[in-house]
């Protein structure tokens, strides 16, 4: 335990110093100093003020959705009208309906139910089928529900991150909260209202042809026919005829930007990707001279006429915009769609001046911790102890360093775990060090008993520090927000602390023996 590489020793220096260079920044303040890394740690809601969102997603409109989907299907209107069964057509009267979580139809002839369920479940087998009489009914089974929702959360945190991220905030905190709600923590950010509204749009895109036996726009307000729907812009003054069927998608598109047109006005450019590009091209190749309606969840941005054909995959959205708003349209397309709509069940904004005294108390708790552990190791352990106490404080830049590099976010319960991680981070020394203690009252040589007492406590530091860092990562795993972020400091603090104890304390000890050799160890 004695022996050192030069291996270990540049190891050593090493961690060392990468834990004063990315540790430095956080000295600086807001200062710009060049030469100094980026990474600085980022205070949690709770240290800095922020907002605070928790979203519900509602899981029961875009089920909804599908099943009208599922029920307008041109494949499923196909089988009911084509196939045969007894010799007679399947009929069924009343329309397609969707109730519920399930899409009903009563047969006019109730004797092709056996039939007819049969029929449907060779459709997926994602399909649950229920008959009654001459009324069917069949939808999505628990199994696809569990597997949607799961879908439908997932993409929805993920777009919920990608807006927030345009904004350009640090380290948003987006955890899901039971079945359907996402918690959101913004630090920094004191506007709700203008995160409300970025989140509050759906912002599917969708490119629609008109129907061309109605004006354009179409103000007349009478009834429109079958697979056609009368869309109105977003200040309702102009609505148009406009064709259910969905030409293209915003699924498709790589980019969008914003620009101002010869006219000076605000305009978004979007750029579709390679099949979208050959999509759209071969759309407006097909349509030229007719106009087709861009849509925004339903609401007509614009309703332009098709001048010529568009290979280049590029489009042009204008619709008297201000400049922000063809910003956040532009952020909102970016982002993507989401895959039904938020809404927020509660809202509360932190206000910094919380986070400026906890953040004044967090700093005074850890200064009087480190200055106790220092004095009582100095006075407890003499030499030694100040060696302890020199890896302490290299302990701590440690932990600053990696929590700076990795970007965590320092809450009020990590800067607990911080404080207790000093305690920690010298209990490796205190069993080392009454080890040595120990074997020089049985008349070891300082060699020896600095050999036998690093030797002999290595084992039992290891086994307190490895259950100690299960039991951290099992609160990371299963808990949230600041159980998570006292988890990750504690995590780190015990990693850093064995360093600095099996590491960099011994080899000082090591250095300091082998340099002054003593003849004996005055504990």
């Amino acid at each position: 335990m004695l022996n050192f590489s030069y291996f270990k020793i540049s190891f050593i220096v090493a961690v060392c110093l990468f834990a004063i260079w990315f540790s430095l920044p956080n000295f600086v303040g807001d200062r710009d100093v060049g030469i100094l890394p980026d990474s600085k740690v980022s205070l949690g809601l709770d240290l800095q003020g922020g907002s605070y969102l928790l979203l519900e997603v509602d899981f029961d409109s875009y089920l909804k959705e599908r099943l009208t989907t599922l029920s307008r299907d041109d494949e499923l209107r196909d089988i009911f009208r084509k196939e045969k069964i007894n010799g007679n057509k399947i009929l069924y009267k009343d329309g397609i309906n969707v109730i519920g979580d399930k899409v009903v139809f009563n047969l006019t002839d109730p004797t092709q139910a056996p039939d007819v369920v049969k029929l449907l479940k060779k459709l997926s087998n994602e399909i649950s089928v229920e008959s009654q009489g001459g009324r069917v009914s069949f939808g999505y089974n628990d199994i696809a529900l569990e597997k949607m929702l799961k879908k439908v959360m997932d993409q929805s945190i993920e777009i919920v991150r990608r807006r927030v991220d345009e904004t350009g905030t640090r380290e948003p905190d987006i955890q899901r909260q039971g079945d359907n709600r996402i918690l959101l923590q913004v630090p920094g950010l004191n506007d709700p209202e203008k995160l409300k509204e970025l989140l509050g749009k759906t912002a599917k895109l969708t490119f629609h042809l008109l129907n061309n036996d109605f004006p354009y726009p179409d103000n007349t307000r009478g009834p429109l026919p079958p697979g056609t729907k009368r869309h109105y812009t977003e200040d309702r003054t102009q609505a148009f005829a406009i064709k259910n069927r969905v030409l293209i998608s915003g699924e498709l598109l790589s980019n969008a930007s914003t620009a101002i047109d010869q006219n000076g006005q605000p305009v978004v450019n979007i750029k579709f990707n390679s099949l979208g590009a050959k999509k759209f091209g071969d759309i407006t190749k097909k349509n030229v001279g007719k106009p087709f309606a861009i849509l925004l969840d339903k609401d007509v941005l614009t309703a332009p006429v098709i001048r010529s054909v568009i290979l280049g995959g590029t489009a042009q959205i204008s619709g008297g915009f201000t400049t922000q708003e063809a910003s956040d349209l532009a952020l909102l397309l970016r982002a993507g769609a989401l895959p039904t709509e938020l809404d927020v069940v509660e809202e509360r904004t932190v206000g910094p001046s919380l986070g400026a005294d906890s953040i004044a108390a967090g700093k005074k708790a850890i200064a009087v911790g480190i200055v106790l552990v220092i004095l009582f190791m100095a006075i407890s352990y003499g030499l030694f102890g100040l060696f302890s106490d020199i890896a302490l404080i290299l302990n701590m830049v440690l932990i600053l360093a990696v929590i700076s590099v990795f970007g965590a976010t320092l809450t009020l319960p990590g800067i607990a775990g911080i404080v207790l991680t000093m305690g920690m981070a010298v209990d490796a020394n205190v069993l080392i060090f009454e080890r040595i203690r120990e074997e020089v009252r049985n008349g070891k040589t300082p060699f020896a008993a600095v050999d036998n007492g690093f030797q002999q406590a290595f084992k039992t530091i290891i086994d307190s520090n490895i259950t100690t860092l299960i039991a951290a990562i099992l609160l990371y795993s299963f808990g949230s927000g600041p159980i998570k972020g006292f988890a990750v400091t504690l995590s780190v603090g015990i990693l850093a602390s064995m360093f600095s104890a099996i590491l960099l304390t011994r080899l000082m000890v090591v250095t300091w023996l082998k340099k002054k050799r003593p003849t004996q160890l005055a504990f």
